[in-house]
């Protein structure tokens, strides 16, 4: 169990969380093993086999603690929050925005041009970093295609254009991605995208780093009082935060896939982290899962990354893009100046 931020990790399996006054209190096997006052929260993370009092759910959504459940695999169980906050003026305006398809398209435009140039950012460090010339030609040839699909992004207002135009980025960014596996465990390896389950142990890697990014953004949004259900790139569909994908895929790239090739790169993960479930997925053991939380809380406070002429914490970047896309939904930021985000380690 570690605290990431005002996040609470309960990963130990058998563990209970109960009210303790106004505290919520972690016991393993009777033992108590943490105490947090629940005013320095604003999430609880429950990760595999964990359970909850209904005093201690009570406590949170009382309180605007979100509490989510995952496998695990990383996958999406439950979320409980309590009532809903934030100015109703923001949502009305998302929702007319989501049934615009020109609002739609304008939106979905800068979501994906941060991702395509973060994209390139990456396979371009990876490019200039690289000792193997071939690994060095693939990178940069991927990094110079994305940029003549950046280039064609601002003559494209169709809705499902763009979209093709992210699916084919995003084919070029995985055939390019193998490359920058380099110096690890060569069991750990990369031939193609798994998600749901991950078939490999550097998908499961992948799939676990990209849940803690949507619970930090959707916490974000909802912050913000907007709506993470309703997205303009991603389709509505049940249950599926939209917004908060979308969002992600500004960072995806600069936060989450940087993380995940430098523990595989520097041997901090290997093969022998994970285990292979009964269903063919591909699970990472409870020290593994410390070890990547522990280094995603020290990539937030060690990464700096730009957002409107300033530089924040990797942690808190979702916040001030969450506040920026509140502002440009009341109008106080133009949609010229919504840019990608770009940052490296200071």
């Amino acid at each position: 169990m570690k605290r990431h931020l005002n996040t609470l990790f309960v990963m130990t399996e058998g563990t209970y969380v109960a009210k303790d006054g106004e505290c919520l209190a972690a016991r393993v096997d009777g033992a108590m093993k943490l105490r947090v006052p629940i005013t320095g929260l604003e999430s609880v993370l429950c990760v595999g086999r964990v359970a909850y009092s209904p005093q201690a759910l009570e406590l949170c959504a009382s309180n605007g603690v979100s509490l989510t459940h995952l496998t695990e695999t990383g996958r999406f169980m439950a979320r409980l929050e309590g009532p809903v906050s934030g100015n109703v003026v923001v949502r009305r305006t998302q929702y007319r925005w989501a049934d615009d398809p020109g609002r739609t398209a304008q939106l979905a435009r800068a979501f994906i041009i941060g991702k395509l140039a973060n994209a390139r950012l990456v396979l371009r460090r990876g490019a200039r970093e690289m000792a193997a010339p071939e690994c060095r030609n693939t990178l940069s040839q991927a990094g110079d295609r994305l940029d003549r699909l950046l280039d064609r992004l601002p003559y494209e207002h169709d809705l499902e254009a763009l979209r093709g135009i992210e699916g084919e980025a995003g084919r070029l960014y995985w055939a390019a991605f193998p490359a920058l596996l380099v110096g690890g465990d060569p069991q750990i390896t990369f031939s193609g995208r798994s998600r749901r389950p991950p078939l490999d142990p550097m998908n499961a890697l992948l799939s676990f780093v990209y849940t803690l990014l949507v619970h930090d953004i959707r916490s974000a949004l909802e912050s913000q009082g907007l709506d993470p259900q309703v997205g303009y790139l991603h389709r509505d569909c049940p249950g599926r935060p939209s917004l908060a994908l979308d969002m992600m895929e500004e960072f995806r790239t600069v936060l989450a896939d940087r993380l995940a090739l430098t523990l595989v790169n520097r041997g901090q993960l290997r093969a022998r982290d994970f285990r292979r479930l009964d269903s063919g997925a591909f699970a990472m053991e409870d020290a593994a899962r410390r070890s990547v939380i522990t280094a995603w809380q020290e990539r937030g406070r060690g990464l700096k990354l730009w957002y409107f002429h300033s530089r924040w914490r990797g942690h808190r970047s979702p916040s001030a893009r969450g506040r920026g896309l509140k502002q440009h939904h009341i109008g106080h930021v133009p949609s010229r100046r919504r840019r990608p985000l770009h940052g490296g380690a200071d």
